[in-house]
């Protein structure tokens, strides 16, 4: 079994990614970032999690974290199996969801291609998590976390994004609290 993605020292920072399957821009709404950020606050209450930085971008989420307690593999899958349900039912219950009816028919038929699931895949299997073992790499990575959503041409300034700790890096009050690097 290859090491090269896994989660090897909970007592080390890792940068992590993680996208909704077929790069579906489910994140257009707030309403399903905002189940996100519930979930980031339950993990780091209940399970431990530390968030150094993140960004919510329209398909996929990038992440610096930590952890005092639980393991890092266990907290993201646990993060990862909620979301995908709550999100789920979100879309399946959203009116206002214009393209309810193609996300699920792409989801419910990448669940049953995957043996991994029952009959529903929201996420992709992988997180790439990436070890940050110097401080050259950790800002590398808080750097291209904040400047991911400038890049794609959604705001001119990264902490223009409100579903970004670039917010908390410029003093401004967020939605989501971070750990200051």
């Amino acid at each position: 079994m290859s090491t090269k993605y896994k989660f090897r020292d909970d007592n080390k920072l890792y940068f992590v990614s993680f996208s909704v399957i077929e790069w579906i821009d489910v994140f257009i709404r707030n309403e399903y970032k905002d189940i996100l950020i519930k979930s980031f606050e339950f993990c780091t209450k209940e399970k431990g999690l530390e968030v150094y930085a993140y960004c919510i971008m329209t398909s996929h989420v990038h992440m610096i974290i930590g952890t005092h307690k639980n393991k890092l593999e266990h907290i993201i899958r646990d993060l990862k199996a909620h979301t995908s349900t709550a999100i789920r039912k979100a879309i399946e219950e959203n009116p206002k969801e214009s393209r309810r009816e193609w996300m699920l028919q792409m989801m419910y038929k990448a669940g049953k291609l995957n043996p991994n699931n029952r009959d529903f895949q929201f996420w992709k299997q992988d997180n790439h998590p990436i070890e940050l073992m110097t401080n050259e790499m950790l800002f590398q990575k808080l750097n291209y976390i904040h400047e991911n959503p400038v890049k794609a041409g959604f705001v001119r300034e990264p902490h223009h994004l409100i579903y970004s700790s670039a917010t908390n890096y410029a003093g401004i009050d967020s939605i989501f609290k971070v750990i200051l690097i």
